[in-house]
């Protein structure tokens, strides 16, 4: 019942259907509900982009966080999304952009997918999979990179800023030294 009800919020954030959701949520585990620009532009505000970052966006849907952060502070980035239609459009909307050159876009997987590289981890998606990623996170990212996750937290691991917009909360995490310790 938890599960419906926050795909119902979400969905009606977002001007969709709650059939509409539940429909892509069948076919992908997250139904793709785009993050308003305001809350993109928090988000990088809070992840503190500088010069050298490689920003992975997990779910990317349309490829706007990953294009933003491009544009506005010129790093690269990548957006890992499980559906093909969506990576079509997220590299359709770079090269309108003008950013293809700094930015990629994968299919696949999101627990399957190596990132070890990135600085800045930003994503927007259900408790339940934050959950469940939470381990990959705290493996293969190096200590000092950035989390930011839009509306969902990490369950028992307390996020380090919790930034509160209408409608929204943003939170913001610190890969700490040794993995697990700080993360519980």
């Amino acid at each position: 019942m938890r599960f419906r009800t926050i795909l119902a919020g979400v969905a009606l954030a977002a001007g969709f259907g709650l059939a509409a959701a539940q429909a892509q949520y069948d076919e992908y585990e997250v139904p793709y509900v785009p993050t308003p620009e305001e809350v993109v532009e928090q988000m990088l505000k809070l992840a503190a982009i500088h010069k050298g970052d490689v920003l992975y966006d997990l779910g990317s849907g349309d490829g706007r966080i990953v294009i933003t952060a491009a544009k506005r502070f010129g790093i690269r980035g990548v957006g890992i999304d499980i559906n093909p239609e969506r990576i079509r459009e997220a590299k359709e909307n770079a090269e309108r952009a003008g950013v293809s050159n700094l930015v990629t876009f994968r299919e696949g997987d999101l627990f399957q997918a190596d990132i070890s590289q990135a600085t800045v981890v930003t994503m927007y998606l259900l408790p339940s999979v934050n959950i469940r990623l939470k381990p990959k996170l705290l493996r293969e990212l190096k200590p000092g990179s950035r989390l930011i996750s839009h509306d969902f937290d990490m369950g028992d691991w307390k996020p380090d800023k919790e930034v509160k917009l209408p409608g929204h909360t943003i939170y913001y995490w610190v890969i700490p030294a040794n993995g697990a310790g700080k993360a519980r």
